[in-house]
């Protein structure tokens, strides 16, 4: 592992794609001499980044997110577009996750000069993969990548994640729309700018359009989070590539109009203000339970809350007034 700076910096800014596979990795790495590496790289190229449309996609499972990103990432090549693909798959540590499996099956896509694919890291907490992706994001931007789409692989916590380091977050829906509506928590529709209604083929058309109306009453129940933007609902085919196209043109009419207006930039400042607090909290934690006083108390007081001879509260009095003398 190369442990000058400036190799990632140039290889980065340069597009070269080894420099930016190995950079990505030391994102990566928990190791305490690659992340003050990659502190160092990432504050050198931060000029050269946020010029990317960032799109978070999330979706039920068996909706055909892979076919979907693929079709999407294949059309905005075409357009002349670089697209990088991450994934944060907090799942992975459990199950191993499927999103390698995704990679084989993004076959055009993965063959693409202008695209570049890469899996979330299996292990760590939810904190830990998200973290890894916001810094890869901006290592993806640094090379060049306009547009940098991240999926979700896992359920619950990770869509608030992902939306929390994305310009817009698009929600895949299936056409049995009365069934999936109950499984789909009010919240991650709240966080929706738009919902796909994908597989509107064949005999599911008459489906999908069924589920379309459903959808946009539902969605009219929540008020617009970003001002003027009320989230559309729209079908697709990713497998026919039908209606691609307008799943595109309202992420950049979405692009447009928060960047008319400076929304797009106040979300970003916000972003990046509570990413930093996140960090702040973690940075604390870790901190905390490396202190020696703590370390020697909190055996004993943890088996005294077990026992009931102590309340949580007093347990956890006893631990900070301990720092204090």
């Amino acid at each position: 592992m190369e442990t000058d700076p400036e190799y990632y910096v140039s290889g980065v800014c340069a597009g070269n794609r080894k420099a930016l596979a190995k950079t990505i990795t030391l994102v990566e790495s928990s190791l305490p001499t690659h992340q003050e590496l990659i502190t160092k790289v990432l504050d050198r190229i931060l000029p050269f980044t946020g010029n990317a449309i960032r799109l978070g996609i999330t979706g039920v499972p068996g909706v055909g997110k892979s076919t979907f990103i693929e079709s999407l990432g294949m059309n905005l090549v075409q357009r002349g577009h670089r697209v990088a693909i991450l994934t944060v798959d907090p799942s992975s540590t459990h199950s191993g996750g499927s999103i390698l499996g995704d990679k084989t099956r993004m076959e055009k896509l993965s063959i693409q000069d202008n695209a570049f694919i890469r899996p979330s890291p299996s292990g760590g907490t939810l904190g830990g993969v998200s973290r890894k992706t916001r810094e890869s994001i901006l290592v993806c931007e640094a090379a060049g990548f306009d547009v940098i789409l991240v999926e979700t692989v896992g359920v619950g916590q990770s869509e608030v994640s992902v939306a929390s380091m994305v310009d817009f977050f698009l929600l895949l829906m299936l056409s049995g729309a009365g069934d999936d509506l109950q499984g789909i928590k009010r919240g991650i529709l709240e966080l929706a700018d738009a919902i796909v209604v994908n597989k509107a083929d064949g005999d599911n058309i008459e489906k999908a359009r069924q589920a379309k109306k459903i959808y946009a009453d539902a969605m009219h129940l929540f008020s617009a989070v970003t001002t003027g933007w009320l989230p559309p609902v729209l079908t697709c085919s990713a497998l026919r590539m039908t209606g691609i196209d307008d799943v595109w043109e309202t992420v950049l009419d979405h692009h447009k109009k928060m960047s008319d207006t400076g929304a797009l930039e106040q979300k970003r400042k916000k972003q990046s203000l509570h990413w930093m607090m996140s960090l702040l909290e973690e940075g604390l934690k870790d901190w905390f339970y490396q202190i020696p006083e703590v370390k020697k108390l909190l055996p004993e007081l943890t088996r005294a809350v077990e026992r009931g001879a102590s309340t949580p509260a007093t347990a956890v009095k006893k631990l900070l007034n301990s720092l204090k003398n």
